[in-house]
């Protein structure tokens, strides 16, 4: 699994060095045919991490634990201009939430999960292994339309 936590955590440095390139007011812009921004996609991947590693896998009750769930979970959208200290703090928890979940796993904290499905994929995920997974392709999706909206920005 050493692998696994490595590439989320590269995944999630090279999400963070394409918001380093962008100002405030680009990471807020909500490109043509898009509905949401680059941050929302940056924070969407920091918060369904945790609630799918801990509340959907019976490990924690509910979401109010994981900061701007509120803001960034599934079905949401850009409702407000995300400030810097924001932008600075998502970042943050987008690695220390990682490195968090990685010493769980091996503690042992996820020996004994809750199977679930998820609604975008139907994909059974029985054990934190495939939680993680499943994870990196959540992630690298919304990398990848991150990147698709920063060059339609870019090209204004």
């Amino acid at each position: 699994m050493d692998k696994v936590f490595k590439f989320i955590i590269d995944g999630r440095k090279a999400f963070i060095k394409l918001i380093d390139e962008l100002s405030l007011e680009q990471l807020n812009e909500i490109p043509a045919g898009f509905n949401n921004n680059i941050i929302w996609n940056f924070g969407h991947i920091v918060v369904s991490t945790q609630t799918l590693s801990y509340t959907r896998t019976g490990i924690r009750e509910g979401v109010n634990w994981v900061k701007h769930v509120e803001a960034y979970a599934k079905g949401t959208k850009p409702t407000y201009f995300v400030s810097q200290d924001e932008v600075i703090e998502l970042k943050e928890i987008a690695l220390k939430s990682i490195y968090e979940i990685e010493a769980d796993f091996n503690a042992g904290v996820f020996k004994n999960t809750t199977p679930y499905e998820t609604a975008t994929y139907g994909a059974a995920l029985n054990n934190i292994e495939e939680v993680l997974i499943t994870s990196i392709g959540h992630d690298n999706l919304h990398y990848g339309y991150a990147i698709a909206q920063k060059r339609i920005i870019n090209n204004k």
